[in-house]
């Protein structure tokens, strides 16, 4: 029923419900049993000009600006270039999509996951999957397995810490909305109030300002964050995964979206044939190794 319910909604407002009904062939439900439907419930086709993009013939890919190396190039996703744009592009052509059918849209990072209908078919932008951010969007399965890190400048004491005990006392930072931000909160639990931050770019101004003592992004961005923008800072360590589960990245599509399941389907397929692994290799082969936080 949700692609009935789109499609109730995109008609002239003039229109009755009865007449709406009459015209889709079937009778109004409430909102709250449309979306308990399973994700990607119907027996819709997943074959290129039978999916139910947003618009026909395309594909809409959604990230944020500016879009972060290690997982993007240069801030231009439609390059291909980069961990999430090459997976992005991967997964479009398993849904028989190529590159000049791709059309990129930016989304704050809040706003993917956020409560409302989406103007994407799906959004690419190192968002984890939790049971909570469920309750609005759709994931595919997980396209990257990945954990959160502490980085700090070398010369302060942020950097000498061993262990999550020792991060108690450290005013922290990281971009709110991320589970960096809920490691702090609910691993570390500091004495001081975490600052969070719009940005990650902000984030960062703040660790080389001084502003805060250490800042927590996920490991690969951790290791690009030492390389390459605040070379005098290190990698403190990196925390354990939660719950005996790895936290993974999925992409995000709208709730009860016609397109999960064939999404799900082409990750899965280039998990199974090693695409996942090699793109990898080739953009986060150096975010391999740090010490376990514990």
């Amino acid at each position: 029923m949700h692609l009935a319910q789109r499609a109730l909604r995109r008609a002239a407002s003039t229109a009755t419900v009865a007449l709406l009904a009459v015209a889709v062939g079937c009778a109004p439900q409430p909102e709250e049993k449309a979306s308990d439907k399973p994700s990607g419930s119907g027996a819709e086709s997943c074959a290129k000009g039978e999916l139910a993009t947003e618009t026909s013939g395309k594909l809409t890919i959604a990230t944020d600006e500016p879009a972060y190396e290690p997982w993007f190039k240069d801030d231009k996703p439609a390059n291909g270039e980069g961990f999430e744009s090459a997976v992005a592009y991967a997964v479009a052509k398993r849904l028989g999509y190529d590159k000049g059918d791709v059309v990129w849209q930016s989304v704050p990072f809040n706003k993917a996951f956020a409560p409302g209908e989406k103007t994407f078919d799906f959004d690419i932008n190192q968002v984890s999957i939790s049971d909570e951010r469920k309750k609005a969007v759709d994931f595919s399965s997980g396209y990257y397995d990945v954990r959160q890190a502490v980085i700090a400048l070398k010369d302060s004491k942020a950097a000498k810490a061993k262990s999550i005990a020792d991060l108690k006392g450290i005013k922290l930072g990281a971009q709110v909305g991320t589970t960096s931000l809920n490691y702090i909160n609910d691993v570390v639990k500091p004495t001081e109030q975490p600052a969070a931050y719009a940005k990650n770019d902000q984030a960062k101004s703040a660790l080389k300002n001084g502003q805060v003592d250490a800042v927590v992004v996920d490991l690969p961005t951790a290791f690009y964050i030492t390389a390459a923008e605040v070379t005098d800072a290190r990698i403190v360590g990196q925390f354990e995964n939660q719950g005996g589960t790895p936290e993974q990245f999925g992409l995000v599509l709208d709730k009860g979206s016609a397109l999960t399941s064939c999404v799900t389907d082409a990750v899965d397929a280039l998990r199974e044939d090693g695409t996942l692994a090699a793109v990898e290799k080739q953009w986060l082969s150096d975010a391999v190794d740090a010490p376990v936080l514990k």
